[in-house]
């Protein structure tokens, strides 16, 4: 089979995830701009909180900040074109704006898994090696980890894009509510296999990472119980961490499901919040949970508020 497109041709994708959303659309758009609204509040509340305070004091909260930063990059990777399809009920995209999308989901998923992995590293030192815990995680350790998590996400992002952009295209339907990679691969004239490798290669290294981080809470768990003060700093700090990467790994998977097993007899609203929940819950949810969990923050947060209120 032949491209259905030359390279002189704009291609333009039509998205058929709001399908069924015409009747309502002004509803789901001021119920979504809410949502989207809130998610940067509180992301944000979360940012200026530990700058404000807490930047300098523990690696811990620099790690958070850099989860609430890709907090932001996920919402904003998905919200605004939705918006934009509900508003003017547009339901394409184009080209560039496709691989744009893909490029920055792709970024907020593998950044995500290596931040919380990050993250569990930096409390298995706090905890099981607290006598240590300021010669291991000096600042400047503390700060090549940062920049090692953003340069490999990036790294890893950028491979895909390019073997992703290079594919011949035959149709231009996506059956999604965003531009996904797998949903491009369908639509491509020629054999996959080499993307394909390099997507189980991806999915092979974040999953190991995610062994890592059982490991490690193995390891602080059995370090935790021995003492009335390693349990009470595993509940204010680990217990989130565990909520947040279990919350993600579980909305990831929904969205694993649906581009596997997904089919168009399966109901419309179903696939949608299968398809989106990773991109909709942990952006939400893991703020709120570390704002809950941390004293320290919940009381700075409640200053803040009082002082914009």
């Amino acid at each position: 089979m032949t491209s259905l497109f030359n390279s002189s041709q704009e291609i333009v994708f039509v998205l058929h995830g709001l399908n069924e959303t015409q009747t309502n659309r002004h509803i789901y758009f001021v119920f979504i701009l809410i949502l989207y609204l809130f998610t940067i509040f509180i992301n944000l509340t979360l940012i200026f909180t530990i700058i404000q305070k807490y930047f300098l004091l523990d690696s811990m909260y620099l790690f958070l900040c850099n989860l609430c930063i890709n907090g932001i990059i996920g919402a904003s990777s998905f919200y605004p074109k939705m918006l934009y399809d509900l508003l003017f009920d547009c339901h394409v995209i184009t080209y560039i704006g496709c691989l744009t999308q893909i490029f920055v989901i792709s970024f907020y998923v593998y950044f995500e898994f290596t931040n919380l992995t990050v993250m569990a590293y930096d409390r298995y030192v706090a905890i099981c090696k607290p006598l240590h815990y300021h010669s291991i995680m000096t600042v400047r350790k503390v700060w090549t980890l940062i920049l090692l998590t953003w340069l490999l996400s990036w790294l890893e992002v950028t491979i895909g894009i390019v073997l992703t952009a290079r594919l011949p295209l035959c149709a231009v339907d996506i059956d999604k509510l965003y531009c996904s990679k797998f949903e491009i691969l369908k639509l491509s004239c020629v054999d996959t296999s080499l993307n394909n490798l390099v997507a189980y290669i991806v999915i092979l290294s974040h999953f190991s990472q995610t062994i890592l981080i059982l490991i490690s809470y193995v390891n602080i768990i059995k370090t935790s119980i021995c003492s009335q003060t390693g349990r009470r700093k595993f509940m204010q700090t680990c217990l989130p961490h565990l909520i947040t990467l279990a919350n993600f790994v579980v909305s990831l998977l929904f969205d694993v499901m649906y581009s596997l097993y997904g089919s168009n007899t399966t109901l419309l609203a179903l696939r949608n919040i299968m398809a989106v929940e990773f991109l909709v819950v942990p952006p939400l949810i893991n703020p709120i949970i570390y704002v809950m969990n941390l004293s320290q923050i919940r009381n700075r947060v409640r200053q803040i508020l009082r002082i914009w209120v």
